[in-house]
C-alpha cells in the first residue's frame, strides 16, 4: 500500500470525511535538503514524502484550526515518524468555505 493510500485510509477511518483528497506534492520539493533524514544531498522529488490533505468532516465542527490540525497529525503520527517529511492540512467542517 502506498503512503498516500495509508493516509487516505487512516483519515477515512478516523474522521469519516464527506470529502477527502490526498495529494502527493513530493515533486514540488525537488532540490530541497532534508536535514536529519536519509536525503543527505538535495532531494530529487521522487517518492512519497510531502503531502497535502484536503478534507471536510463533521468532526471539525466547532473546532479551531489548531484542533483540526492536531487531530489529523494524531491520526498520521506513524507516517510522520516514518518518512513523511511534510504535511499541509486544509481542514473544514461541512458548510464552511474551502479553496478546494
Amino acid at each position: 500500500m502506498t503512503k498516500a493510500a495509508e493516509i487516505e485510509a487512516k483519515l477515512t477511518r478516523g474522521l469519516s470525511p464527506e470529502r477527502l483528497e490526498v495529494v502527493n506534492e513530493s515533486h514540488l520539493h525537488a532540490g530541497h535538503h532534508h536535514a536529519g533524514s536519509d536525503h543527505h544531498g538535495g532531494f530529487d522529488g521522487t517518492g512519497e514524502t510531502h503531502f497535502r490533505v484536503r478534507l471536510v468532516a463533521e468532526a471539525f465542527a466547532g473546532k479551531s484550526r489548531l484542533e483540526r490540525h492536531r487531530a489529523v497529525n494524531a491520526l498520521l503520527a506513524e507516517e510522520l515518524a516514518t518518512g513523511v517529511h511534510a504535511l499541509a492540512i486544509e481542514a473544514a467542517a461541512p458548510g464552511e468555505p474551502t479553496r478546494f
